[in-house]
């Protein structure tokens, strides 16, 4: 049996996209760190294989290094400009008692400011991020054939 160990999730549960993403590099980085395929291939042999092997380190090295260095505004924000665990899962109530899908905070952005503003960076920082993952997704995909020794 194959049991793939993912060391860049945390136990529990994982959503699919996430799952598929870090399972993916988690191949690559055990491939390039236990296989060593750089001290046994001969990536010179054509250019398909040198193409291969500068992908294979630029897809390594973001993962392990670039990638890490990702940071959420939300972490910059100090004790009092962001709202509680409470304030921040304080549903709101409809006339009728029924709760709706959304949180107070969401309707009083003039109450934590520098919150929504972070929150707002983080947002978009985000999309950039989910771009940057799907992208470099495809790149793996399309060099899968080369991971092997």
């Amino acid at each position: 049996m194959k049991i793939l160990k993912i060391s860049t999730l945390e136990k529990g549960w994982a959503n699919r996209d996430d799952l598929l993403l870090h399972a993916s590099f988690q191949i690559l980085v055990d491939f390039v760190e236990r296989e060593r395929p750089f001290e046994i291939v001969d990536w010179k042999e054509d250019q398909r294989h040198r193409d291969a092997a500068k992908e294979i380190r630029y897809l390594y090295r973001w993962w392990v290094k670039i990638r890490l260095q990702r940071h959420d505004p939300l972490d910059d924000l100090k004790e009092g400009e962001r709202p509680s665990m409470e304030e921040q899962l304080k549903p709101i109530y409809e006339s009728d008692g029924k709760t709706v899908s959304h949180y107070e905070l969401t309707r009083q952005p003039e109450k934590y400011p520098k919150y929504h503003a972070a929150l707002e960076k983080f947002w978009n920082l985000k999309k950039k991020w989910q771009d940057e993952d799907q992208a470099n997704l495809i790149r793996l995909i399309k060099i899968r054939q080369f991971l092997w020794t």
